[in-house]
């Protein structure tokens, strides 16, 4: 039975240099984790083989945190919209924001560096309903990610999706570990107006089994 711990959080970070595998995505040292960490965006993935945490906070968004524990290499995405249908395959950066583009990516940069697909560990978050006045979009992301596992018959080792509160996402893809904090805080709650942004934007542009909560 999956056993999650409740921890109090405080962190402070310093920023760290660029680094070639950032792929656009911010990168610091972690003094709370005392180890380099990269910051993953919407419309984003990063995908590694060093010793190293991936970092998002989601509110309607869905991140898969996927790994090869045999070939050493994992990564996260960060999608806000469930499908793009075929419209949007050909143009990489717009298009990860689609679920269906921002999942086939990330898989894909596992297998071509060495990731066996029987061998991959998923674990998924996010889906809160966040936005409010808004459609459910943040549960219709959890059912597409569920779906859309369950059609590649690749199970999901942990999850903790849906609810109303944004979520922080802490992912060491070399053990696997995941650290998850619910964001309930006033202050914290500026991943609310994030998303709300992008959405318009996108509107007028037509662990080992188990998470730990901190």
């Amino acid at each position: 039975m999956t056993t999650i711990a409740l921890r109090r959080e405080r962190r402070i970070s310093t920023p760290a240099d660029p680094s070639e595998f950032s792929s656009g995505s911010y990168r610091y040292r972690d003094s709370r984790f005392n180890t380099i960490a990269v910051k993953v965006f919407p419309g984003e993935r990063y995908v590694t083989t060093a010793n190293e945490m991936i970092v998002t906070v989601l509110g309607s968004c869905v991140s898969a945190c996927i790994r090869d524990p045999v070939a050493g290499i994992g990564g996260m995405n960060h999608f806000m919209l469930p499908d793009s249908g075929d419209s949007f395959w050909d143009q990489t950066s717009p298009s990860m924001r689609y679920g269906n583009v921002a999942m086939e990516w990330l898989i894909n940069d596992i297998l071509t560096r060495g990731g066996l697909r029987q061998r991959l560990e998923v674990k998924v978050f996010g889906g809160a309903n966040v936005m409010r006045g808004t459609s459910d979009i943040g549960h219709r992301n959890a059912v597409f990610v569920e779906h859309y596992l369950a059609a590649e018959g690749i199970p999901i080792a942990a999850a903790h999706l849906r609810g109303s509160l944004p979520r922080r996402i802490h992912y060491f893809p070399v053990s696997g570990s995941v650290m998850l904090l619910e964001l309930r805080r006033a202050g914290d709650l500026s991943i609310v107006e994030l998303e709300s942004r992008y959405q318009t934007k996108l509107q007028t542009n037509a662990v080992a089994g188990s998470a730990e909560l901190f």
